[in-house]
């Protein structure tokens, strides 16, 4: 893949960034946002292709979409930065011309636990999000309702244990959402990260991932906020 653009932080921005994309980048691609874990941090973005797919593309493989790798200040979590992050995502959208309504997210570990905040921060924007190796409030997990999930969880994971991926997972399932759960029964973390990038369909399943339905979600416990 060819690497269009690579952004250094200036003043008081917080994120780096990569673009990823085919070598005869056409409009309409789908656009996958890649989340790193919390080793990857910082200023350096050679650090961002040590795992998933930023490793993979290092490593030569094809992928037929647009692909954002931001990179996280080293003093902030994604769940700190989903606004900025989203306005970016938007941005790069619009730059390289991606489909709208193929506009999805995913990553690993530190990456996971923002995937799942980037859903239920904008229920009704991604196509498709893809927490390997996270976690996140589980009271909101209704917000997730319109948006396909697909998690992944090593069982053997010693860094974030399987209970904060199955309790998402749970919560979904009891407010309706559409969620798949892929567990590694011999996994740890880092194995579980290129399992679910290497050895499994989902970056096909990112790729052809389409929302249909924008209408609003309401926000978790929204009855509560305008009491008189």
């Amino acid at each position: 893949m060819k690497l269009y653009e690579e952004h250094i932080r200036t003043g008081a921005e917080k994120l780096n960034y990569l673009i990823y994309g085919p070598e005869n980048l056409e409009p309409n691609l789908p656009m996958i946002t890649f989340l790193h874990g919390a080793g990857e941090r910082g200023i350096h973005t050679e650090n961002l292709h040590r795992h998933g797919i930023p490793k993979l593309i290092k490593e030569g493989v094809e992928i037929p979409a647009v692909v954002l790798i931001p990179q996280c200040h080293e003093r902030f979590v994604w769940n700190n930065l989903v606004e900025e992050l989203m306005i970016l995502i938007e941005n790069i959208a619009e730059k390289y011309h991606a489909d709208n309504k193929r506009l999805s997210v995913t990553g690993g570990s530190m990456g996971g636990f923002g995937t799942w905040e980037m859903g239920m921060c904008f229920p009704n924007r991604f196509s498709a999000i893809a927490p390997v190796c996270g976690g996140g409030l589980s009271w909101r997990a209704s917000n997730l309702v319109t948006t396909p999930v697909f998690a992944f969880h090593g069982a053997c994971d010693n860094v974030v244990p399987l209970v904060y991926s199955q309790l998402m997972v749970d919560a979904v399932e009891k407010s309706g959402g559409n969620v798949t759960f892929t567990i590694f029964e011999d996994a740890g973390h880092n194995d579980t990260i290129h399992k679910a990038y290497a050895e499994t369909d989902l970056i096909e399943k990112l790729i052809n991932a389409e929302r249909t339905d924008f209408s609003e979600v309401k926000e978790a416990m929204s009855q509560y906020f305008n009491m008189d």
